[in-house]
């Protein structure tokens, strides 16, 4: 009996040694995943429609390398799903891993401002999301094909704007929620408004497209707007020199000379009546406001100051009108700007 129990001790010894053995290899084999962290908090990007050898080297150069073995240890690069992900500096990497594999992506800020023309809005969106320029052209065109808005008008659905979105957002699921946007700032009271004025929604972007054009002084945009609203309401033309601008299809212009002014477009509103057919630019919901909101007065001619402050001389009277022309034109002279 001795012999036995002598031999059944040793036994659960080996067998106790053996277990602690296993647990000491496997936590030294597993603690790694549950305890590398990155050591710093950021978003990572995994790319789609790139190679699994591509998509690593990405990897490894977005984090910490060996967090980043850690990670593509875990799993084959195929079950990480593309997309953006916000990781903490503390989380460790079989966390990462979860979230990657079952596409827990973090929206994405994509910040739409200052944008002229639908290629500017083509190059900001593509540039920020995963989606590529031809995807968002051929879903543009989609748009247009329904019909609410045509090549011209198009961009007054595009409010500038900071949105939150996935990066691998389509370029379908991404106008939808410009449309949606766009929807939800024309209210009842909006359109009213707009109404009141005598013009469509569009129509109303598309004045307040010259207004921001004309000024970045946001006192002035309201008072802009209603001399041109005089404008139309008299049946003058506009006579706005961003459009010529636009026209010509140089942004650049510091002088209109007559060469500019004679340019056949239907932009050029000192050779066409009304409002051209589209915004020159996608203006601020703020500037899309001062035209809704845009205070009486009896002003039909501007002309900018002469101190290049930025602001205008407004009047009512073609003389006085002449009269700041002639000044700002003396100014033009002066500093050389041909």
């Amino acid at each position: 009996m001795d012999k036995n129990k002598a031999k059944s001790k040793k036994t659960k010894l080996i067998i106790t040694i053996t277990a602690a053995l296993v647990i000491i290899i496997g936590a030294a084999v597993v603690c790694p995943f549950f305890f590398t962290t990155n050591g710093e908090s950021k978003t990572v990007y995994v790319y789609p429609n790139i190679s699994d050898s591509q998509n690593a080297d990405s990897i490894r150069a977005q984090l910490n390398p060996s967090f980043a073995d850690r990670l593509l240890s875990l799993t084959k690069l195929r079950s990480l799903r593309p997309g953006a992900y916000s990781i903490d500096a503390d989380e460790s990497a079989y966390s990462v891993w979860r979230k990657i594999s079952s596409g827990e992506q973090t929206p994405v800020k994509l910040r739409l401002n200052n944008m002229r023309t639908i290629d500017d809005f083509v190059t900001k969106a593509s540039s920020q999301l995963a989606m590529n320029a031809d995807e968002l052209r051929n879903a543009i065109d989609k748009t247009i094909a329904e019909g609410d808005f045509s090549e011209e008008t198009i961009p007054a659905m595009i409010l500038p704007d900071t949105y939150e979105v996935y990066w691998t957002t389509s370029a379908e699921k991404l106008l939808a929620k410009l449309r949606k946007n766009y929807d939800n700032f024309w209210s009842a009271d909006r359109k009213a408004k707009a109404d009141k004025i005598g013009l469509t929604p569009i129509e109303t972007t598309t004045l307040a497209s010259i207004v921001e054009e004309e000024t970045a002084y946001a006192p002035e945009k309201g008072t802009v707007a209603r001399l041109y609203l005089n404008r139309l309401k008299q049946g003058m033309k506009l006579q706005s020199d961003p459009t010529v601008k636009f026209a010509v299809g140089d942004r650049t212009l510091r002088r209109i000379l007559h060469k500019h002014l004679v340019t056949e477009s239907p932009y050029n509103t000192y050779i066409v009546y009304g409002l051209p057919p589209g915004p020159i630019r996608m203006p601020s919901t703020a500037t899309i406001d001062a035209v809704l909101n845009a205070p009486d007065n009896d002003y039909i001619f501007m002309c900018a100051k002469e101190d290049f402050s930025g602001s205008h001389n407004f009047t009512a009277n073609y003389a006085e009108h002449m009269q700041n022309a002639r000044r700002y034109q003396a100014a033009l002279n002066a500093r050389g700007i041909n």
